[in-house]
């Protein structure tokens, strides 16, 4: 197809302006199956079986996802080559509008063989529909033995474009990955027990303003915000809504035509004009928030675990004695409590028609997933890279991090059963990490976590194309609220906007393949 052909259709299609995500990520989760414990002798030498004849193996051509390493150059480049015998020239995306770059290379045909990008259905469907994809089901059947061995059903049924699988995905561990983190020492000096409840909250922040335990002169609020994250976890399920779509009177809702939403955002409204939470929230940023809880100024912000290592070392720098602690799931009224779990898919690869080797790219993600192969990939050689104990994983640092801290950038689909399990050893390289991802899916009760409904929906157009603007317009009207532009009463008026914005088109079409899979 022409250049400009291929141009026209992807700004007809609005992929231009389709900015999603294309940092890096983890996956983790807290099962304890078991797994093989031991990597072959010498196995970063060893060819991988049927891979010693490697003469007539072409070169391939790899994007990925942007890394502050050069892909070339990292020691699992060389191990993948080894193993599989196919010798791979990387390059990757900006860390930039990814998917603006991606379009253009798409669009111009550019010759990769291999292309890998974050977890963003939307843009797959996308591409699969416009004909840019190469149809993955025969390679699938006939080079894919391990692709088949390591991939469930499921995970490829979502991935299915009117039948047909375009792309290899790798699936997210369902875990809990944010909560509300609080200045521990500063509830010890107040002698305050850690809250339980909405209720406690409330008394804990109001104690937090007028008694000051941080020395601030009472000059700031006790919470803050990412004024990005208006609908702040471990709060919004204390009214029922622990993730995206809830299930109400058997049917999936989004949170603006939740009942839990104006009570949500009465809620904290009425924090606002309390003084309780950050007058200057709605233009805080990540960075913006972590640096007025690290320099004493707030007491709760909301933190994902992985953050914790650098939140910790800056706060111990300024505070040599404070702690931290991830407070436990708030009740509401009804005993409503719940802090929602990631799911989906991380990255997902596919096969542009631009590619010149198809069948050697298929055969070349099939070789990464042989058992051991895939484990080599992962988390390296026992007694090298990690050890096994007692059924868990553990780093062995800093070999683990230097050779294997990158290794999810190289993964074109995993193996569902074992790869959460070598997960224990990447979420083990800080203790702190530790310590927060076992709180949040270890240690609180299974009934606080609530799974997305959607992770493994398939393609679902309506909801793909209004998903973000959607999403945009909640963020936008909560912090209206929130700050006293809009009534809380604003909601029936803002419900009927998000219906008329595509919202009653996503709602109807979530149901109807709901309906199909709910028991």
């Amino acid at each position: 197809m022409k250049q400009t052909k291929w141009l026209s259709l992807l700004l007809s299609t609005g992929l231009l302006l389709a900015a999603t995500a294309c940092g890096s990520s983890n996956n983790t989760n807290s099962n304890g199956e078991n797994a093989s414990t031991a990597a072959p002798a010498s196995a970063e030498a060893t060819a991988a079986p049927g891979t010693s004849e490697n003469a007539a193996k072409p070169e391939l051509k790899s994007l990925n996802l942007w890394s502050k390493d050069d892909y070339n150059t990292y020691p699992l480049a060389k191990v993948i080559e080894e193993r599989t015998g196919y010798k791979v020239k990387y390059e990757m995306l900006p860390a930039d509008k990814a998917m603006d770059k991606l379009n253009l290379l798409i669009s111009s045909a550019e010759p990769y063989d291999v292309i890998t990008i974050s977890g963003e259905k939307a843009v797959y469907t996308d591409y699969a529909k416009m004909g840019a994809l190469v149809d993955l089901t025969p390679l699938i059947e006939e080079f894919g033995d391990n692709i088949k061995a390591s991939i469930s059903q499921a995970s490829f049924d979502a991935m299915k474009i009117d039948g047909k699988i375009y792309g290899i995905p790798n699936s997210s561990s369902q875990f809990a990955g944010a909560d509300l983190m609080i200045r521990q020492d500063w509830l010890d000096k107040l002698g305050l027990k850690t809250p339980t409840t909405l209720e406690e909250f409330t008394e804990v922040l109001k104690a937090f303003k007028e008694k000051d335990p941080g020395g601030t002169g009472n000059s700031g609020a006790p919470m803050s915000i990412d004024g990005a994250l208006a609908t702040t976890a471990n709060i919004t399920g204390a009214f029922g809504i622990g993730t995206s779509w809830n299930t109400v009177d058997g049917q999936l809702v989004p949170a603006p035509l939740h009942p839990g939403f104006k009570e949500y955002l009465t809620y904290m409204s009425d924090l606002y004009k309390q003084g309780l939470l950050d007058k200057e929230f709605a233009v805080n940023k990540d960075a913006t928030l972590k640096e007025k809880f690290t320099s004493g100024k707030i007491g709760v912000i909301q933190l994902p675990w992985y953050d914790i290592p650098g939140i910790a070392d800056a706060l111990t720098k300024n505070f040599p004695d404070a702690k931290y602690a991830y407070l436990p799931a708030l009740k509401g009224k009804d005993g409503q409590m719940g802090l929602g779990m990631s799911g989906g898919f991380d990255r997902i690869t596919f096969i542009p028609k631009s590619a010149k080797h198809p069948e050697d790219a298929i055969k070349w993600i099939n070789a990464k997933l042989e058992k051991e192969t895939f484990k080599l990939i992962a988390i390296g050689e026992e007694g090298k890279h990690h050890t096994y104990k007692d059924g868990v994983y553990s780093p062995i640092l800093p070999l683990f991090t230097d050779e294997r801290g990158n290794a999810s950038n190289y993964l074109t689909g995993i193996d569902e059963k074992l790869y959460p399990i070598y997960w224990q050893a990447r979420v083990q390289k800080d203790a702190r990490l530790f310590a927060g991802f076992s709180y949040l899916n270890n240690e609180l009760p299974a009934e606080a976590r609530i799974a997305d409904p959607l992770a493994l929906a398939p393609s679902l157009p309506e909801y793909s194309k209004n998903n973000a603007s959607l999403n945009q317009m909640i963020n936008d009207f909560a912090v209206k609220v929130i700050v006293g532009e809009e009534s809380p009463d604003a909601v029936a008026d803002f419900a009927g906007k998000y219906k008329a914005a595509g919202g009653e088109a996503s709602t109807k079409e979530v149901n109807d393949w709901y309906a199909t899979v709910k028991k």
